[in-house]
């Protein structure tokens, strides 16, 4: 059975690029508006060797997608979720669902502000917690799931 992950980004972007500071603050804003460690998750199928697919809706990549990436300990944490047939089922098919589907910069906001979803758009905690099965998984932050999930 393959070991899947419910992968938590606690890192800090490096450089001084536009882009690069603009990473960081948003990682900021989002620790500090969640009051967690966390600013990002992502669903990551171990692959071998320290190597992941990670799934998840991302900011920076534009939306929904599916990414081969190394997760470092110094900037990921990672919780091992129950591997089970019907979990890795509903992760493939929810991916087929939604791939492409752009990000949800407003309902990310919801999760603080208590405002609505957009269902044709995703972030990356809403996209996480409605693989893993959670209700209303638009109202959940990558901290919320780090609480959730540490309990499966």
């Amino acid at each position: 059975m393959v070991k899947v992950y419910l992968a938590l980004y606690k890192g800090r972007k490096s450089g001084r690029t536009p882009k690069a500071l603009a990473m960081r603050f948003t990682d900021w804003m989002v620790r500090k508006a969640t009051r967690g460690i966390y600013s990002h998750c992502e669903i990551a199928v171990a692959l071998g060797d320290g190597v992941f697919e990670c799934y998840s809706s991302s900011l920076r990549d534009g939306g929904v997608r599916c990414k081969t990436m190394r997760l470092p300990s110094d900037k990921w944490d990672l919780i091992e979720l129950p591997a089970t047939d019907v979990l890795t089922a509903k992760l493939q098919m929810i991916w087929l669902m939604t791939q492409g589907k752009s990000y949800d910069v407003l309902g990310s906001l919801g999760v603080v502000l208590r405002v609505g979803n957009r269902p044709d758009k995703w972030f990356c905690s809403e996209w996480c917690g409605y693989v893993l099965g959670f209700a209303e998984p638009w109202r959940l932050s990558p901290n919320d799931l780090a609480g959730m999930t540490a309990e499966m």
